[in-house]
C-alpha cells in the first residue's frame, strides 16, 4: 500500500515539476518559492512526506487569500538523495526560475551543499528539518524550523541516563553523514557529562547491508543501550542483526528513523527501541489534530515528522512574507528572523540568533511496528 501510495504522490510530483513554465504576465500574480527534495533515491520516503506537507501548508495559504495579495506557487526538484544533486537543482531555482525563496533539504548533507549557494545569491533558505548545526552557520539568509543536534543528542542521552537508568551506551554510527557523525558526538558528550561511560564506538557506511562484524564488537562489551543515530534504511537492517546475534538491550536514534518503512525493514527486531522525532500524532494540540485530519483528507496516510515539518516550514515562510514589509529578498530574510512564538504543528517555533528553532522534541518507543509517544523533553 505505501509503495503503490508513494508511486501516485511522486507521479503527481513529477507532473506539477514538469509545467513550471508560465507566461511572463502571470508570474507578477505569483510568489515562486523553490523546493529541493528527495523524490527518488534512498530517502525517497523523506523529500515524499515533506513535499505533502509543503504542498498542503500551500493549498490552505492560498485558499485563504495568498499572500500580499498573491498566490504561492512551489516549484519542486529531485535531488535523487545526492548532495550533488541539491547544488545543480538550486543553482536552476535560484538562476534560471527566479524563485524568491528555498525550501529544502531534509538531510543535512544536502543542505550543506545548497546553502552557500542560496547565500551568495542573497536568497532567504529554510531547512524544515536539517538539524546538524553547521547548517545554518553558513550565513543569515539560512534559517530552519527544527531542533539541532546538540538538543537532539542530549534529548537522547538523558533519556538513556534517566529514563532507562542506562550507565554503558555503545555508539554506532555512519561515516558519511554529517548527521549521524554529529548527533554521535552530541550523544557522547551529554552521556559522559552524567556519568555515563560510552564502552565502544563502532560506524559503517550508508548502502551497506552487513553490520555484524561491528555488533559483534559491541556485543562483546556488554552496553545497557545502543546509539544508532543514522537513517531508516539502514537502521531496520541493523535492528534484525542484532536480535540475530542475541542482543537483547534497546537501541536509540534521532528523527533519521522516522518513516513507515523503518518498521516495514526492521519488522519486530525494533520493538522496544527508542527515538527522538519533531512530533507525535498522539499529541491532542488542537493544532497537530487538524493537520493530521486534512492530512489524511488529501493523502490518505496519517502524517509522519517530515510531513509536519514541511507544513510548519511552509507556514512560517508565508507567515514572514505576509508580515514583511514588502517582498524583497532582504524584507522577507528579516521577517523569518524575527520569528516568535509561531504556533506550528511541531511546536512552537521562535527563530533565535543563530537563525535555529528553539522548540521542544518528543521521544518515541517502537511497539508492534507503530511508535507510541513517551515524553516530550524542552530546550532548558
Amino acid at each position: 500500500h505505501l509503495r503503490f501510495f508513494s508511486t501516485v504522490a511522486l507521479a503527481a510530483v513529477l507532473g506539477t515539476t514538469a509545467c513550471t513554465k508560465k507566461p511572463s504576465n502571470a508570474v507578477s500574480n505569483e510568489i515562486l518559492v523553490g523546493e529541493v527534495g528527495s523524490m527518488t533515491g534512498s530517502e525517497a520516503t523523506f523529500g515524499i512526506s515533506t513535499h505533502n506537507g509543503i504542498e498542503l501548508a500551500m493549498i490552505q495559504v492560498n485558499s485563504a487569500g495568498g499572500v500580499q495579495g498573491k498566490q504561492m506557487r512551489v516549484l519542486l526538484m529531485d535531488n535523487q538523495s545526492k548532495p550533488e544533486e541539491s547544488a545543480t537543482a538550486v543553482t536552476k531555482l535560484i538562476t534560471q526560475d527566479k524563485v524568491q525563496a528555498i525550501l529544502g533539504e531534509v538531510a543535512s548533507s544536502r543542505s550543506l551543499a545548497m546553502a552557500p549557494i542560496a547565500q551568495a545569491n542573497k536568497i532567504p533558505m529554510i531547512t524544515p528539518s536539517s538539524t546538524n548545526p553547521r547548517v545554518t552557520q553558513i550565513g543569515d539568509h539560512i534559517f530552519r524550523v527544527c531542533f539541532i543536534d546538540p538538543f537532539q543528542g542530549s534529548v537522547m542521552a538523558k533519556f538513556a541516563g534517566g529514563s532507562l537508568k542506562a550507565k554503558r551506551a555503545a555508539i554506532l554510527r555512519d561515516i558519511k553523514s554529517d548527521y549521524s557523525m554529529g548527533l554521535a558526538n552530541f550523544f557522547a558528550e551529554t552521556f559522559r557529562k552524567m556519568g555515563g561511560e560510552i564502552v565502544v564506538e563502532q560506524s559503517y557506511s550508508a548502502g551497506d547491508v552487513d553490520f555484524k562484524s561491528q555488533l559483534t564488537s559491541i556485543k562483546s562489551k556488554n552496553p545497557e543501550v545502543i546509539f544508532v543515530p543514522g537513517y531508516y534504511t539502514e537502521v531496520g537492517l541493523i535492528a534484525r542483526q542484532t536480535r540475530e546475534l542475541g542482543i537483547k538491550v534497546p537501541l536509540l536514534g534521532g528523527d533519521g528513523w522516522d518513516s513507515a518503512k523503518l518498521t516495514e525493514i526492521g519488522g519486530p527486531a525494533l520493538d522496544g527501541s527508542y527515538f527522538s522525532n519533531h512530533y507525535s500524532p498522539e499529541d491532542k494540540n488542537p493544532v497537530v489534530q487538524k493537520f493530521i485530519t486534512d492530512y489524511k483528507a488529501k493523502f490518505g496516510a496519517v502524517p509522519d515528522g517530515l510531513a509536519s515539518m514541511g507544513y510548519d516550514a511552509f507556514m512560517v515562510l508565508s507567515e514572514a512574507m505576509k508580515r514583511a514589509k514588502s517582498l524583497s529578498n532582504a524584507d522577507v530574510r528579516q521577517a523569518i528572523a524575527e520569528t516568535k512564538n509561531f504556533n506550528g504543528v511541531t511546536g512552537v517555533i521562535s527563530i533565535d540568533k543563530n537563525r535555529d528553532a528553539v522548540k521542544p522534541a518528543v521521544v518515541l518507543e517502537i511497539k508492534g511496528g507503530k511508535f507510541i509517544y513517551r515524553e516530550t523533553v524542552n530546550p532548558s
